[in-house]
């Protein structure tokens, strides 16, 4: 399966991701600058701290560029359907063309996705079929990188040693107090905001539901698994394997799972 690049004309999604970038920029910049090299330095951390929150970074900011710019899940203008599968198709009322049930049509985008979740102005993209288990990568890398600065945020002032080098001509040793004050507001802002949406993926998975399905409560059987919860984390990733759950370089390919999977183990 091939790499589709979709860009999203949105300036209203363009503002959602510059902020994102920005403070995404804002942490791994200041961060170990204020924090991490000056504690390093002086031996009260190890290195192996500062690498791995620069893996983290890199992880984050992987998924959330290619979660952005990845297909999620496009119909095309004439889909071929497989003669064993007429039954699952149906036809959209805005667009006129043929696709798989559980797809969806986009108002923003203007056009169907299959597998839908929802359009998120923050990646500035739809979620839907191939983009989902890069949208959960960014949850979770986000998640954890905003715990992690949010540590060495409070263990610089309550646990650390006190730094015995600052040099008082640097601006961000300046202004330090409303450098970290800022750094805290926005991080704790985060972790509860993306707390919440990472909780609400995590379920829909688990009941395999999307949150259109859950809004329009047009799901059968909404309140309970229809299949085991590996089973539909495989299906979002495209593996069985859960290591590759983690790894946002990858290219996925789509498990061929039938439709009419039975509601039973």
């Amino acid at each position: 399966m091939g790499l589709r690049i979709h860009f999203v004309v949105d300036p209203h999604g363009w503002c959602c991701m510059a902020l994102i970038v920005f403070v995404w920029l804002y942490n791994i910049v200041l961060i170990p600058k204020i924090v991490l090299f000056p504690h390093y330095e002086e031996g009260h951390i190890p290195g192996i701290l500062i690498i791995i929150f620069y893996g983290i970074s890199i992880f984050c900011l992987v998924a959330l560029v290619r979660a952005s710019i990845t297909d999620p899940g496009r119909l095309p203008e004439n889909p071929k359907i497989p003669h064993g599968e007429r039954e699952f198709w149906e036809l959209c009322n805005k667009c006129n063309l043929m696709r798989p049930k559980r797809s969806h049509h986009c108002s923003r985008c203007g056009h169907c996705v299959r597998r839908m979740d929802h359009h998120c102005p923050w990646i500035n993209n739809c979620v839907g079929e191939d983009n989902h288990w890069l949208f959960l990568q960014l949850c979770f890398y986000t998640e954890l990188l905003t715990c992690y600065a949010l540590m060495f945020s409070f263990c610089h002032y309550y646990y650390f040693l006190p730094l015995k080098k600052r040099n008082l001509d640097l601006f961000v040793v300046r202004h330090e107090l409303a450098i970290m004050r800022l750094a805290a507001f926005m991080g704790i802002t985060m972790l509860v905001g993306i707390s919440g949406l990472f909780y609400t993926q995590l379920i829909g998975i688990i009941t395999d539901t999307t949150s259109i399905e859950k809004m329009s409560n047009c799901c059968e059987e909404i309140s309970r698994p229809r299949k085991p919860w590996q089973q539909t984390f495989s299906e979002v990733f495209g593996t069985r394997w859960k290591i590759l759950w983690f790894i946002p370089f990858r290219q996925r390919q789509p498990l061929r799972v039938p439709y009419h999977f039975a509601n039973h183990v």
